[in-house]
């Protein structure tokens, strides 16, 4: 089983920045995708950014070409830089991490307990 742990977050102005980071780690075969989702208060959980293994990265619409996704698939970490936050990007943000028990195997999900964000004038 795989558990992921985020770290980061907090309270920031409008046009401001901030660095969420991801550790997964426990038993897997393979964990092929790592990413971030997040839930604003009354909203469904959405894709932030999203990186596996052989494919381009995904980004949510909305956050495209002001967060930027990183993976570190050494040490199976992963981190999302946002810049230029706005209001509308407050929301807990969770950790995902999809990983393989063993090869050719079902793919399971594993989610962070989730981090904080708030973008306040």
């Amino acid at each position: 089983q795989v558990q992921v742990v985020e770290s980061g977050g907090g309270l920031v102005q409008p046009g401001g920045s901030l660095r969420l980071s991801c550790a997964a780690s426990g038993s897997a075969f393979n964990i092929p995708v790592m990413g971030w989702y997040r839930q604003a208060p009354g909203k469904q959980r959405e894709l932030v950014a999203r990186e596996r293994s052989g494919e381009s990265i995904k980004y949510g619409d909305s956050v495209k070409g002001r967060f930027t996704i990183s993976r570190d698939n050494a040490v199976n970490t992963v981190s999302l830089r946002m810049s230029s936050l706005k209001p509308e990007d407050t929301a807990v943000y969770y950790c995902y991490a999809g990983y393989t028990r063993y090869a050719g195997s079902y793919e399971y999900d594993s989610w962070g307990q989730g981090t904080q964000v708030t973008v306040f004038s």
